[in-house]
């Protein structure tokens, strides 16, 4: 038998799931039964955000048409993964046991571990679901700082007048800081950036998405030289909702785009849970 023990973070494009899905595959292939050992979504099962990827965008970055915030475990991943692909894998999901689908990691007792170098703690995995579509444009997201995915900056970017226009959004759950920074590592390594802090004030409240997209709007509106923010799509893999964006649609109209798809996935969802 094989057995699947990795913690996920609850986002689509973190490829812990398309390693799961690549397990699968062959062990159907050589007649090996898989077992996966679930564990909690760190950041929670209770919600969901973000475009489903475009069925024809499929890569190691995004495995199977889920949002972009999973509300799944990885065991019930791979309960849909194995039936909507028709993998003939004999699946077994050894479940958590007093998860709900409420917690969050920090509320299970359990020692928080990293999944992955930067991402050091709940609230950077909660933001790594938005902010980490941003990675592959010009900007740095935090990585060679001491928080990942709590920053935002460039070297072409003024703090305070980006503070003030992402604050005057009043997006739910969370703030935004000035500050200047400098990466010690990943892209403007030993540059000085300005951009801002993200404050979770709300983690019940705060999108993640809608966040993440906010910040790539308000900074093509002020940046339009600079800013690249095509490499969005890398991660979003949502023709209408960049096409929206890139066509400076307003931001309520991006983010509906973004969500049209959620309710047929909530239903899709609902027979592969496996927690309250």
């Amino acid at each position: 038998a094989l057995v699947f023990d990795i913690q996920d973070v609850g986002a689509r494009y973190y490829t812990y799931l398309t390693t799961l899905v690549y397990v699968m595959e062959e062990a159907a292939r050589h007649r090996i039964p898989v077992l996966v050992l679930d564990r909690p979504n760190p950041i929670t099962g209770r919600y969901v955000e973000g475009p489903l990827m475009d069925s024809d965008l499929a890569s190691f970055t995004a495995p199977h048409p889920i949002p972009v915030r999973t509300g799944m475990t990885i065991g019930e991943f791979g309960r849909m993964v194995a039936t909507e692909r028709h993998i003939p894998v004999s699946l077994t999901i050894v479940p958590v046991e007093g998860w709900e689908r409420s917690r969050w990691y920090d509320e299970t007792g359990l020692p928080w571990v990293n999944p992955s170098p930067n991402i050091r703690s709940v609230t950077q995995a909660l933001l790594y679901a938005g902010i980490g579509l941003l990675e592959a444009t010009n900007l740095s997201v935090g990585r060679g700082t001491d928080t990942p995915f709590e920053v935002i900056g460039a070297p072409w970017i003024e703090p305070h007048g980006l503070a003030a226009a992402l604050n005057d959004l009043r997006l739910p759950g969370v703030s935004f800081e000035p500050l200047t920074f400098t990466p010690t590592d990943d892209v403007y390594a030993r540059v000085a950036c300005g951009g801002v802090r993200l404050v979770v004030t709300d983690r019940e409240a705060i999108r993640p998405v809608t966040v993440g997209l906010s910040i790539g709007r308000v900074l093509y509106e002020r940046y339009r030289d600079q800013f690249r923010p095509e490499g969005i799509q890398n991660l979003l893999v949502n023709r209408s909702t960049m096409w929206a964006f890139l066509r400076a649609e307003p931001l309520p109209r991006v983010l509906a785009w973004a969500e049209m798809a959620r309710t047929s996935f909530l239903n899709r969802r609902a027979s592969y849970l496996i927690y309250r």
